[in-house]
């Protein structure tokens, strides 16, 4: 089986979980947590773990954080590494709704490695600038 975990401070991995069933459906192998104001990284853990007890060392996990080093992704990893789940987990921060899109909906079969690749170039690439070019008729007016 195939997991797709977000973890982030407040609400963001639950509302950008909320976005992706806008798009991709409701998948029960997609889960999401927050590290809420005044919570413990203790109750994050408690609560990832809960996320995560169906999942086991034949399964491929997918872990998509707000920040490097923060707390709500350090908290999973090491719910991860205890459940004895590193070996087929693949962990990237600086998550957006392109690259939580894009590992949702790149299926069971897809390649750890590659995925995380990918998952980069979605991250950066889901970056940009909206531009909306001025009317050239204005500027004759001006």
């Amino acid at each position: 089986m195939y997991y797709v975990l977000l973890v982030s401070h407040g609400e963001m991995a639950p509302g950008l979980h909320t976005a992706v069933k806008m798009i991709a459906g409701d998948n029960e192998w997609v889960m999401s947590a927050g590290l809420h104001d005044g919570s413990s990284a203790d109750a994050l853990a408690a609560e990832v773990k809960g996320l995560l007890q169906g999942v086991t060392t034949d399964d491929r996990l997918v872990v998509l954080a707000d920040l490097m080093g923060g707390s709500p992704l350090t908290t999973a990893m090491k719910v991860v590494a205890e459940m004895g789940l590193l070996t087929n987990t693949v962990a990237l921060a600086g998550m957006n709704l392109p690259m939580a899109l894009t590992a949702v909906l790149a299926g069971p079969d897809v390649e750890l490695d590659l995925l995380a690749e990918t998952l980069s170039g979605e991250a950066c690439n889901g970056v940009e600038e909206f531009v909306i070019p001025a009317d050239e008729d204005e500027d004759e007016d001006l």
